[in-house]
């Protein structure tokens, strides 16, 4: 066969093998698709844009609910097909899938990652359906997602589907083969350190210092994007030997660990609210989350039933 038809055949088959990784990812997605029972048990469903980016945002939270039987839903609205260095597509898509789906098994959380591009999310009336029906399908009393104050596009487009998604959650004819929720959920944000146009201003913040080392093994997973540095990591953060490597993972567990160490510090006097001042003193890791106005406004007992943990 000439070199020309050659070509031609490879062209076709890494289309097919593309197509298929994405039938795959849109497959298991599906399957997913199961709302927790009726328990009275609390129902959490949180945001991302990426298949990283609640872990990195709830985590720790999300293992603490998780713990206590409450149901916890984590959802990046990207696939994460171009958030790699060295690999893109369908391959990256899948295997990063696998690293949440694996992390979730640490944390005791569902996960579900939607079938959009990496770098190309748009706050489409397709893609805020697509939330509407994901919020209701989980019946939540919580929803939480990045605030649209970001770098990053697709974390600012997240914001906005999930906040168009508030009280339209409730309306009887948008997406009408979903039931709609009788109560709004509280919408919360997570906290950030963009300043402008307004600085992130959380009005809870929880301790995560019983469970850092679970979130950290449950982040130390995501090996595509903390320890070989994701979309600006390069070949030299690849460890060369097991010495290396177990060096390179000590550095990623280090810097997660400073992150939630930093919003602690941070927000030192808001743990003292809550904790009162005595044990905030002694907290090292936290992580935090500001009220949305688009959802329903919990007074402080509200909060209390949505993050007890506060005995």
């Amino acid at each position: 066969m000439k070199s020309g038809a050659w070509s031609k055949v490879s062209l076709i088959c890494l289309v097919v093998i593309a197509a298929s990784a994405l039938i795959v990812v849109r497959g298991v997605a599906a399957q997913q698709r199961t709302a927790p029972p009726d328990d009275g048990r609390l129902r959490i469903i949180a945001f991302g844009a990426h298949p990283d980016d609640c872990e990195l945002q709830v985590g720790g939270v999300a293992a603490m609910w998780a713990a206590r039987g409450h149901h916890v839903k984590l959802v990046s609205v990207t696939n994460g097909d171009i958030g790699h260095w060295r690999e893109a597509g369908g391959p990256l898509a899948l295997r990063r899938k696998a690293e949440v789906e694996a992390a979730s098994r640490i944390l005791g959380s569902t996960v579900e990652v939607l079938d959009n591009h990496d770098g190309e999310l748009m706050p489409t009336l397709e893609n805020r359906r697509a939330i509407i029906r994901l919020i209701r399908e989980w019946k939540a009393d919580l929803v939480i997602a990045p605030r649209p104050n970001d770098y990053h596009p697709d974390h600012r487009y997240t914001a906005i589907l999930v906040q168009d998604a508030a009280y339209m959650v409730t309306v009887p004819f948008i997406c009408p083969e979903t039931p709609p929720l009788k109560n709004n959920p509280v919408f919360m944000y997570y906290t950030d350190r963009f300043q402008k146009p307004n600085p992130s201003a959380p009005d809870i913040i929880v301790s995560i210092d019983g469970v850092m080392e679970k979130k950290l093994d449950a982040l130390a997973v995501m090996e595509s994007q903390f320890l070989e540095g994701g979309a600006n990591g390069h070949e030299g953060l690849m460890p060369k030997n097991a010495e290396e490597r177990s060096r390179r993972v000590a550095e990623v567990r280090s810097g997660h660990a400073a992150r939630n160490t930093a919003i602690a510090d941070r927000f030192r006097s808001l743990l003292g609210e809550w904790y009162g001042a005595e044990r905030a003193r002694s907290v090292r890791y936290a992580e935090a989350f500001e009220i949305c106005e688009y959802g329903r406004r919990p007074d402080r007992s509200e909060l209390k039933r949505l993050f007890p943990f506060f005995e």
